[in-house]
């Protein structure tokens, strides 16, 4: 197993696909965060209006610090499609489990190759992030770290772009094509689920289910709230109850994988 591991790390870090997307997720938390904190303390924005605009300087340094999620997630859920896709693309998925016969093996290598991926990038958005965010929020007389739980949110964040990553390692096994897998992943989740999201909070039934999305456990995850096109969404779950929704959703994702690739004839 350990070979397993070292050899998926060695694949990783000697593409240029892990800096590039280092650049990308850490360039966006840090002006994703100088945005949403300048337009937040803004004299020009109609705070506490009911839109879910945050108050607090416990809110303003949440939306602030959180706020390159969004794009980390898909990146991250990119980076698990093409862990598995690129081998099926460029056909070194066979000397792959030449080299080590235990399929099992070989994806349960892969899944911590991408949860200690997501964590890392994670940690490099967040330090961004709360950098920049800090500094503004500072700047225009807010205490960005008032409130103790904003820690339990920014390690709940390492959480969640892992196990995105681990629902983009699903997708990409589900579905061998590597562009088609990328498209309808990111797709979905950016703009299919959110726009689902949104719409079925207008309907009570509609809201029970909306909260068990993923893109609304994330949100739940990390204590932001959502908002739908009927106003603040205020049923949300529980921080606890979203991260196990989404875990949820990266395990079932991961065993789907495991099992079909266990399974099916690679050849």
């Amino acid at each position: 197993m350990s070979k397993a591991i070292k050899a998926e790390f060695r694949k990783f870090f000697t593409t240029r696909l892990w800096w590039g997307m280092l650049i990308a997720i850490v360039v966006a938390g840090a002006a994703l965060a100088a945005l949403f904190a300048l337009l937040f303390t803004s004299d020009t924005v109609m705070r506490g209006d009911g839109m879910g605009v945050p108050t607090s300087d416990a809110d303003l340094a949440r939306t602030a610090f959180t706020s390159g999620i969004g794009v980390g997630y898909l990146l991250t859920l990119a980076i698990g499609v093409m862990t598995v896709g690129a081998e099926y693309r460029h056909k070194t998925i066979t000397a792959t489990f030449l080299a080590e016969p235990k399929r099992s093996v070989v994806m349960g290598a892969k899944t911590i190759l991408l949860l200690v991926v997501g964590a890392m990038y994670g940690a490099a958005s967040l330090l961004a992030s709360v950098a920049t965010g800090a500094a503004i929020l500072s700047s225009r007389g807010h205490e960005p770290f008032a409130d103790p739980e904003i820690w339990r949110t920014l390690a709940l964040s390492l959480l969640v772009l892992g196990l995105w990553a681990l629902i983009g390692l699903g997708v990409g096994i589900l579905i061998p094509n590597q562009v088609a897998a990328l498209l309808i992943a990111v797709g979905v989740a950016w703009i299919v689920e959110p726009i689902v999201g949104a719409v079925l909070p207008l309907s009570e039934i509609g809201g029970s289910i909306a909260r068990y999305l993923p893109s609304q456990a994330t949100n739940a995850t990390l204590d932001i709230q959502t908002v739908g096109f009927g106003g603040p969404v205020t049923d949300q779950l529980p921080w606890w109850g979203g991260a196990l929704v989404l875990t949820g959703y990266a395990v079932v994702m991961a065993l789907i994988g495991t099992l079909r690739t266990v399974r099916s004839d690679i050849s």
